[in-house]
């Protein structure tokens, strides 16, 4: 038999072709390798671009420049607290920069509130009577929509005439403050609670422990107070408008229709937010100088330490006063 050279034996022409194949492979996953490079580095280009962009200050919120003559509105939404869209520091920016436009001829508070913080509520009151007093030409309405209870009401006492549309739930002048006691259900587990305190007072409310009479009747007497410096405030702001006289329970918690509302003093008329600028105030233009946060701010409240008070308060385990 006559001798073969190596490269044309048949055992090497196969060898060398799947050296070819394998080198073709290699190749083809590297070229898709670098595509996908490519792809991943454009894409967190465009993510840090988007997120430079929400980080920027947004103009919601920002004094506005109209030439016209408008009502401003300011939007109260959700529960009144210090996190919330709802703080007395987002509405009183809002209120501020509504009264500050030169040509804002009134301000329309929109509500849709189920009430919250006493704290902040009194706030919003107090800023509102500041403004009412530093622009007299300006008129503050509140205009009520579908919920204006407890301090989102507090907060609608302070406008010179508060509307609402008949079914809207109005009033619940009252302050709660709830828990639950967990100390049968600790027992019955075999769960031993371990509490430390320099001052006698300071597990007032503990919910793994019993609530005494001292404790309860202190407790009653702050929310008392509380309730009280409510009174005063609606009073203040309504004036002879509120029967009061003749239905005491309007103090009691309750809540009624804006119909029903209208009887007692609680509201002026029956109308829309919209309606009260175009017929009580006479102007078509309305400008919205409500404040917001911003994108990124709104993701950082949702997913940070606001999880962890959601739980809290689920739990029981804060006990703050709430008007609502």
């Amino acid at each position: 038999m006559e001798n073969q050279p190596p490269s044309s034996r048949p055992g090497n022409e196969r060898e060398w072709k799947l050296i070819e194949k394998l080198l073709g492979q290699a190749q083809e996953e590297h070229r898709k390798s670098r595509r996908w490079g490519i792809f991943f580095k454009i894409l967190t280009f465009v993510y840090l671009f988007v997120l430079l962009f929400i980080m920027l200050p947004g103009k919601a919120g920002e004094t506005m420049k109209v030439t016209e003559e408008h009502v401003g509105f300011v939007t109260v939404s959700g529960v009144i607290a210090p996190d919330q869209d709802a703080s007395a520091d987002m509405i009183v920016t809002g209120l501020t920069r509504a009264f500050e436009a030169e040509n804002t001829k009134a301000i329309v508070l929109k509500i849709n509130s189920p009430g919250g913080s006493p704290v902040q509520s009194n706030q919003v009151y107090n800023a509102i009577k500041r403004l009412r007093a530093e622009y007299p030409e300006k008129k503050v309405y509140a205009a009520i929509t579908d919920l204006g209870a407890s301090g989102a009401y507090y907060i609608a006492s302070a406008a010179d005439e508060i509307y609402a549309d008949p079914a809207s739930i109005v009033g619940s002048i009252g302050v709660i403050m709830a828990g639950f006691g967990f100390e049968e259900a600790a027992e019955k587990l075999g769960v031993e609670r371990r509490v430390l305190t320099a001052g006698e007072n300071k597990a007032v409310m503990d919910p793994f422990s019993p609530i005494s009479p001292e404790d309860r009747k202190h407790m009653q007497v702050m929310l008392d107070e509380i309730h009280q410096q409510f009174i005063t405030a609606v009073k203040n702001g309504r004036g002879d408008r509120l029967k009061a006289d003749t239905h005491p329970e309007i103090f009691s918690g309750l809540f009624w229709t804006g119909e029903k509302a209208m009887e007692l003093g609680l509201v002026d008329g029956l109308k829309s937010p919209g309606n009260v600028a175009r017929d009580v105030v006479g102007l078509e233009e309305m400008v919205n100088y409500t404040v917001s946060r911003s994108p990124f701010e709104e993701f950082v409240r949702r997913f940070g330490v606001s999880i962890g008070e959601g739980v809290a308060n689920k739990l029981g385990l804060s006990a703050a006063p709430e008007i609502r």
